[in-house]
Order: structure tokens, then C-alpha cells, then sequence
């Protein structure tokens, strides 16, 4: 990841450059506002580690920065020696995500960094699962085993994508019927066990049987690996 530190500080910087290399963490540093700034607005950083190593006046350009940010979900952790938790809530409230006082032992610093790209990163969807010799493409709605396609029909994808997802974990029939008809589960729960019927039937390809759908009547159903014969 990619971290620009604002830290004039020499010693400081130093430190920090070490314990971020350490970590596997790229850090690009600067020793005044404008060039940071400058930098932030024109090429994407994972994280901006500012130090703030005197009580900021009204008009300190980095506080008025953080008011302002507006579109950039980029995390900001202030770094000072100065324990006041006046200024913590400044920074926080200003629009800063982390508030960290020095000195810092370097798993603490390396760990709020670590927390806090994990909690900003984006979601990733998931597109694709590969299962037991069986791969479910989301984008394409196709199922096939070991390359050879099974033919679903849009709710029968649906509901092997859910089993797929969660191999050997029971689902319920209102979660079923919640997610692929988007009805009462009552309504829905008529046809629940003939869509499965079918599906089990489909993923049976020849005479070899890889995967069941097993019922349980309270439990619902789960997707489990067949024991070789």
C-alpha cells in the first residue's frame, strides 16, 4: 500500500519510513503542506499520515483541509506528541479517522494503518466460485463441471450460487425464498423442494455423483461432497 506521510520531524519521518518498510507499506514523504497537497490531488495514495507537532491555530491549513475534503474517502491518521484530548477531538471531528500520540510502539501504529485500509477498502464482489470440479460464473449466469456446461435456468443458478457460496452450512427456506423470489417465504416455500428436485438432478452429470443437496426438514438444505465409492 501506498502511504504519503506529512511529518517534519526529521527523526520522526525516519522512524516511520522504517517501521511502514517493515510492514511491506510504500511511503512517500514530504516536509511541507503545499507539495503534499499537490501530490494527493494528482496521483492516488492508500492512506495520508500527518504529524501534528504543535497546537494548530484557527487557520491551520490542514485542519481547514480536512473540513473541506469533499469525494475523497482516502483515511487520514494524525500523529502528535502532544496528549490533549482537546486536540483529538479536533482532528477527529474535523474529519481526521485515527488519532495516534507519540511515541507509538510500531505493532500499534502498524496495526491502526492495517484497520483502518481494511475497513476503507472497497468491497470486492464475488464473480466466480470453484467447487469441487464444478465453477459458477456470476456474469455469465453459467454452471459447468469440469468444463462440461450444466444448463440452469436463472433461479436454479440463484439457488446454487447460494449453496456454492456456503458448502456444508444449512440454509433455510425463508432465506431461500427471501433471496431468489422475493415473496413470503409461505408463498414462495411451494416450490422451493421442486426447484431443489431439479437442481440435485442437473448437478448429477453422467453417472457421477460429486455433490448432494441434503433436507433437513428444520433446518432447511445444505450442499455437501459425496463420499467416493
Amino acid at each position: 500500500m501506498k502511504i504519503a506521510c506529512y511529518i517534519r520531524n526529521s527523526t520522526v519521518s525516519d522512524t516511520v519510513k522504517a517501521i511502514l518498510a517493515r510492514a511491506n507499506h510504500e511511503s512517500v514523504h514530504f516536509d511541507n503542506e503545499a507539495t503534499l497537497m499537490r501530490t494527493i490531488r494528482r496521483s492516488s495514495v492508500d492512506l495520508i499520515l500527518i504529524d501534528m507537532g504543535v497546537e494548530p491555530r484557527d487557520d491551520n491549513s490542514i485542519l481547514s483541509w480536512l473540513n473541506l475534503r469533499t469525494g475523497d474517502n482516502t483515511p487520514v491518521i494524525i500523529v502528535s506528541p502532544l496528549r490533549s484530548p482537546e486536540l483529538a477531538a479536533l482532528t477527529l471531528n474535523s474529519g481526521a479517522d485515527d488519532f495516534v500520540n507519540r511515541p507509538f510502539e510500531a505493532v500499534e501504529l502498524v496495526a491502526r494503518i492495517n484497520a483502518l485500509l481494511r475497513r476503507c477498502a472497497p468491497l470486492q464482489v464475488r464473480r466466480s466460485i470453484s467447487f469441487a470440479g464444478y465453477t459458477l460464473d456470476r456474469d455469465s449466469g453459467r454452471c459447468t463441471f469440469r468444463d462440461q456446461p450444466i444448463e440452469l435456468t436463472p433461479r436454479e443458478f440463484s439457488m446454487a450460487w447460494m449453496f456454492f457460496s456456503s458448502p456444508g452450512i444449512y440454509i433455510s427456506r425463508e432465506t431461500i425464498g427471501s433471496v431468489i423470489w422475493s415473496a413470503d417465504s409461505e408463498v414462495a416455500g411451494r416450490t422451493i423442494e421442486q426447484h431443489v428436485y431439479k437442481l440435485r438432478k442437473k448437478l448429477q452429470v453422467g453417472e457421477e455423483k460429486v455433490v448432494m443437496i441434503r433436507t433437513a426438514y428444520s433446518q432447511g438444505y445444505r450442499l455437501e461432497l459425496c463420499a467416493p465409492e
